[in-house]
């Protein structure tokens, strides 16, 4: 009888699967933070200090057509990360061939080529790839895809337009 009780009493202690769960993803997203600190051209903000799953990350092209601009993106993860990928909004208005006219950035790894191996810095290095090299023949924002095609001066001149009028300082 006594082991009997000794028994419930380690089943209790022991997390559900759920917590277990939980945790794990807490642990995979402070460690994929960890990693995302040392990006120079990346800051990370918090809108509710104790939400780790909810985040702003704030990028600044150090080179390219977006340098000097910061691009705010909202990341939500979702509780079955990193099974799902984050959902990944960008705030800041942008002229763009890869980031559609409300803002979502076209990244495969957001979607299709999404795999659990991959992490919040995968996706951070995307997203500054896409302002390094972005790419007008598969283009989200056909406007800005066939401006950089045909006139990369003009897209420069209507990319710097938008950063002045909408880059966060």
């Amino acid at each position: 009888m006594q082991k009997l009780i000794e028994l419930k009493k380690e089943r209790k202690q022991e997390p559900t699967k759920e917590e277990k769960q939980s945790q794990t993803r807490e642990d995979r997203i402070q460690k994929d933070l960890q990693a995302i600190e040392k990006i120079e051209e990346v800051r990370i903000e918090f809108p509710e200090k104790e939400d780790f799953s909810h985040f702003k990350v704030i990028i600044t092209p150090l080179e390219g057509f977006y340098k000097n601009g910061s691009f705010v993106f909202d990341f939500k993860i979702p509780q079955n990360y990193p099974v799902s990928p984050p959902k990944v909004f960008c705030e800041t208005k942008i002229f763009h061939p890869n980031i559609d006219e409300n803002g979502y950035p076209c990244l495969n790894i957001l979607d299709r080529e999404w795999n659990p191996i991959l992490d919040l810095n995968s996706i951070i290095f995307g997203l500054i790839f896409m302002f390094l090299e972005p790419n007008p023949d598969d283009p989200d924002n056909r406007i800005a895809g066939e401006l950089l095609r045909k006139d990369k001066d003009l897209f420069q001149k209507k990319v710097q337009e938008f950063i002045d009028e909408n880059s966060k300082k």
